[in-house]
């Protein structure tokens, strides 16, 4: 009789089924290791909510994480319990939570923005403005697929976005005609992976089984590629991932630094600026609510705190004189 599988192992085996990426599978496996080492390796069924509550304020009061860094923690206990255990915890009220900054977006002006790009070139200025002009986030950026880059209708298809959301946003100008010559060189090292026996792309959703031969089609593959073909994790194949995040942000920072900017700007500054021009521009707040894929408005209203002017957009009475 095969022995019953290792802990860990059940969690990777239940994220794996609910299509987690393998992001949150390491996260939510490495949260459960240290909650088990937390309280000297005894086994989560043997413990409840009190000492969940403890690892949590633990984490908030000594080790001062940040809210979204408690909150991930607690994503991934509670996963643990309700999904790989089968045990409901009770509502934990002794939580100390750990104090989430207001802190308002860093956003470059057009020019600063214009300068940026003008210290890129090649791949990465085609990506930066895709950032810029369409608001993608960074992780949306380097996940596009050739088929949901629609250049008659100017627009994109974000699938599986933030919460699990497609949306649809727009296709600047600007970037199309070198985002199409890159496509070229793009398809031609995709046809010498075929060529080679390779060229199969990761598909999401168990999509690989129904659909055998579409991970080869060109339609599927990642419009930024990677340089070299790597193995898969999870399927053991060799294979083109998409580009590697940190190459865009190391890039991006290395930009900034040459515009001689002095914010702290970073991949994710040229959505936020993204979302300031076009509210300054005059559009109405719900629709940059949808290009920006927000759930709630509220998240969107932040931007409306950096328009125009500082201090709330209030004119100081010195300019008054």
């Amino acid at each position: 009789m095969p022995s019953k599988p290792k802990l860990l192992d059940q969690v990777r085996d239940k994220i794996r089924v609910k299509h987690y990426s393998l992001r949150t599978e390491d996260a939510y496996v490495q949260w459960i290791k240290r909650f088990i080492l937390f309280h000297g390796k005894r086994h989560p069924k043997d413990m409840s909510a009190p000492e969940v509550e403890a690892f949590l304020s633990h984490l908030a009061t000594q080790r001062n994480v940040a809210a979204s860094t408690q909150s991930q923690a607690l994503s991934a206990i509670l996963f643990l319990y309700r999904e790989v255990l089968g045990i409901e915890l009770p509502w934990l009220e002794n939580v100390t939570r750990a104090k989430k900054p207001q802190r308002l977006p860093v956003v470059l002006t057009v020019q600063e923005v214009k300068s940026v790009l003008a210290h890129l070139d090649g791949r990465n200025w085609v990506m930066a403005s895709l950032l810029y002009g369409s608001g993608l986030r960074l992780m949306e950026c380097v996940r596009l697929r050739v088929k949901d880059v629609d250049f008659a209708m100017r627009q994109i298809v974000v699938r599986d976005g933030k919460g699990a959301k497609d949306r649809v946003t727009m296709l600047p100008d600007s970037p199309v005609e070198p985002l199409k010559h890159y496509l070229e060189k793009v398809k031609a090292v995709h046809e010498k992976d075929l060529h080679e026996g390779f060229g199969e792309v990761y598909l999401p959703f168990a999509l690989e089984r129904k659909y055998p031969n579409a991970g080869r089609e060109w339609g599927w593959q990642y419009v930024f590629p990677a340089s070299q073909r790597s193995i898969d994790p999870l399927s053991g194949k060799e294979r083109r991932h998409h580009l590697d995040e940190k190459v865009l942000q190391r890039a991006v920072r290395t930009a900034v630094r040459e515009a001689g900017l002095t914010k702290p700007a970073s991949c994710h500054t040229l959505r936020h600026s993204f979302a300031t021009h076009l509210l300054q521009s005059g559009y109405d707040i719900r629709t940059v609510q949808e290009l920006l894929g927000h759930k709630d408005v509220q998240t969107t209203m932040i931007y409306t705190h950096v328009l125009n002017r500082g201090g709330r957009g209030v004119v100081s009475p010195l300019d008054r004189i």
